[in-house]
């Protein structure tokens, strides 16, 4: 399923990551190299220079000999060397911020609530897809203070059940605008011992589910991935880091209701 994945989402150095350590388990070292490769390569079109030499390291750690890693690190070694350097004057200009805006920045409201709907008006309503009276009706403030006994059904479900937007034009406009992958949960063995080890209430309200573990990652499912507060509750409930995919809301929807009956 990943292979599928990173056909279509070359860039996608997450996917990659797993995908070179299923490789590891299975002892295919060929594939190993050539996906830390491809990692690398990734890391380098995204501009992230250190990440691209780091993954050229490993595979110098196991093929110390390979012309192309050494060739490509000599390359942005040159890279590195003659890119221009940022005038030291924006430093002092970021040091000398005025004092009353850096207060602003230290004293906004801690308690505020980013569940992403902002950034989802952006991406419906601004762009003349859906109207802001669609919009409200099928987005749901969601009250903290209330534990939920069932998973509250995501916005692009929502929208699609009324017929105002196509599920499907939703899931693909989500992925392109926050460069997230899209997951096949309908095909994906869920790891349901792993979700039953994350709160019910914070996957229900949100409708989130961690559905696998890979190394120190674990692999989380959301319809919603500009949800900056599920996120940060997810996080505090595990020492691992998360990786973000979309996901269709009803299989979201299924997998939860089976790991908190």
């Amino acid at each position: 399923m990943f292979e599928v994945i990173v056909q279509s989402q070359p860039g996608d150095t997450q996917s990659l990551e797993i995908l070179k350590e299923a490789y590891s388990k299975l002892g295919r070292e060929n594939d190993v190299v050539n996906t830390s490769k491809r990692i690398a390569q990734a890391y380098l079109q995204q501009g992230q220079l250190s990440s691209a030499i780091l993954e050229y390291e490993t595979v110098l750690q196991r093929r110390p000999d390979d012309a192309d890693v050494r060739a490509a690190l000599q390359q942005i070694e040159e890279k590195a060397s003659s890119s221009v350097v940022q005038p030291a004057q924006e430093a002092v200009s970021s040091a000398a911020e005025p004092a009353a805006q850096r207060r602003k920045v230290r004293t906004a409201p801690s308690e505020e609530i980013d569940d992403g709907r902002k950034t989802m008006y952006r991406v419906f309503v601004d762009s003349k897809l859906i109207t802001a009276g669609d919009f409200d009706l099928c987005w749901r403030n969601v009250d903290l203070t209330i534990s939920p006994t069932d998973v509250f059904e995501p916005f692009i479900q929502l929208l699609h059940e009324k017929g105002i937007y196509q599920l499907e034009k939703s899931l693909k406009l989500l992925t392109e605008k926050s460069r997230s992958v899209y997951l096949p949960l309908d095909r994906y063995d869920v790891d349901m011992d792993l979700t039953h080890g994350f709160p019910a209430d914070i996957c229900r309200r949100w409708c989130v589910i961690p559905v696998d573990r890979m190394s120190k990652a674990i692999l989380v499912a959301t319809a919603n991935p500009f949800n900056q507060q599920a996120a940060k509750e997810l996080a505090a409930a595990t020492t691992h880091r998360l990786l973000w995919y979309v996901a269709q809301p009803i299989d979201i929807v299924g997998n939860l209701r089976k790991a908190f009956r």
